[in-house]
């Protein structure tokens, strides 16, 4: 079987940093619940994502390997294409407001290779990636600074032949400028094919979009668990299960090479990794 080849993905902060945008669901919640989150980071700047389903860890980590893969492998549409194909293409993305003036990703692959890349054990089985992909597609976002307000797509186009297993995906402005270069966060895919566990997912992409490489951070376990569950617990019980659950998630970072000192109860000095080395010793 052919091995992975990507290394990392540049993602864009704020998909990375909104809280609740993608979280640990329980069976069924899919079909109750609907997504509705508003990242306001003040200034008069927000972004809102809704959509018929909630994200679930799954989509977060069909998303990274998007990404992943437009690094390398995407196409830079630009905002005046010189081919027909090339216009209609555009027409296609959805382009709304200043988008209109941006370069769009587009993303061609295959199923195989994003289910290889992202660490999924049966690269025959592309349904669950599909659902993911599907899923996506149907989130809007919106984004305000100050008076100004842009829309689009979380996945601006999406195709795909399941005879052949082709796939062609339109990242959205904000992921594309990240790919492109812009600001970005930068997320090991060889620590993403290794995670095992939702929880572990979901904390180590928040992690990593605000410790960088080489780098330590101080947060609590509260605070990661609103990583994973953005709603409160319900009872006393179940803050000590998420609590549990969190530690446990750390303990899988612990084994990628991030260094944890827990200074105090529940109260965590965390180091990222280095891009070469291990980061340094965390401060007193």
């Amino acid at each position: 079987m052919q091995k992975p080849e990507l290394t990392h993905a540049r993602h864009d902060p704020i998909h990375c940093l909104a809280p609740g945008l993608f979280r640990s669901l329980q069976k069924g919640e899919r079909k109750r619940a609907k997504l509705d989150v508003v990242y306001d980071f003040g200034d008069g700047r927000r972004v809102e994502f809704s959509g018929p389903e909630p994200l679930g860890a799954d989509d977060l980590r069909v998303l990274q390997g998007l990404v992943a893969m437009a690094g390398p492998a995407g196409l830079v549409l630009s905002p005046e294409p010189k081919t027909e194909a090339g216009r209609q293409l555009r027409l296609f993305l959805e382009p709304k407001w200043d988008a209109i003036r941006q370069d769009a990703m587009v993303v061609r692959g295959s199923y195989r290779a994003l289910v290889r890349e992202v660490g999924y054990a049966n690269v025959d089985n592309a349904k669950p990636i599909r659902d993911c992909i599907e899923r996506l597609w149907k989130v809007s976002v919106i984004v305000q600074d100050g008076k100004r307000r842009q829309g689009f797509r979380l996945l601006s186009e999406y195709a795909s032949d399941e005879h052949d297993g082709k796939l062609y995906v339109a990242l959205n402005p904000l992921l594309a400028r990240a790919v492109m270069g812009g600001q970005h966060v930068r997320i090991s895919m060889g620590e993403v094919r290794a995670l095992r566990t939702d929880a572990a997912r979901l904390i180590h992409q928040r992690l990593c979009a605000w410790i960088d490489p080489g780098k330590w951070g101080r947060v609590e376990t509260d605070t990661l668990c609103g990583y994973v569950w953005p709603t409160e617990a319900g009872s006393t019980a179940a803050v000590k299960k998420r609590r549990h659950t969190a530690r446990l998630a750390l303990s899988e970072l612990a084994g990628l090479g991030w260094r944890l000192r827990e200074y105090a109860k529940d109260k965590w000095a965390i180091g990222r990794p280095g891009l070469r080395a291990s980061p340094p010793d965390p401060p007193s």
